[in-house]
């Protein structure tokens, strides 16, 4: 178990459009260590574990339409399916799970600080 003083390390994963970067920042705002990790672009399944080593791991989850209407983007449901195909093993093993569809950043970040992995 951590102590107080010593804030911990965080990854947060997710597809594109769940709320990765936007979390990062508030966290980084309340001088929590976090990074944002790009998993759904890889194909190396633990990349997350070799880049950060971190304490706790967040998935941040949405839908297709979510992500798709957040994000702005234009890709096909394919390739949404491909993000969370790579993103598998990270969500296996995330300590934290949050579905952002129909949250605030605000609320996101409650559900985060009030999870029993910051406790």
């Amino acid at each position: 178990m951590r102590g107080k003083s010593v804030p911990p390390s965080i990854a947060i994963v997710g597809p594109c459009g769940a709320g990765k970067s936007t979390l990062a920042r508030e966290l980084q705002a309340r001088g929590i260590q976090a990074r944002q990790i790009a998993q759904e672009h890889s194909f190396a399944p633990t990349m997350w574990q070799h880049l950060t080593k971190p304490d706790i791991l967040i998935f941040l989850d949405a839908s297709y339409e979510t992500c798709t209407q957040r994000k702005n983007l234009n890709w096909l449901p394919k390739e949404y399916a491909k993000q969370v195909h790579r993103l598998q093993h990270a969500r296996q093993y995330c300590h934290i799970y949050v579905k952002t569809d129909h949250l605030k950043p605000e609320e996101v970040m409650d559900q985060v600080l009030s999870s029993e992995s910051f406790a």
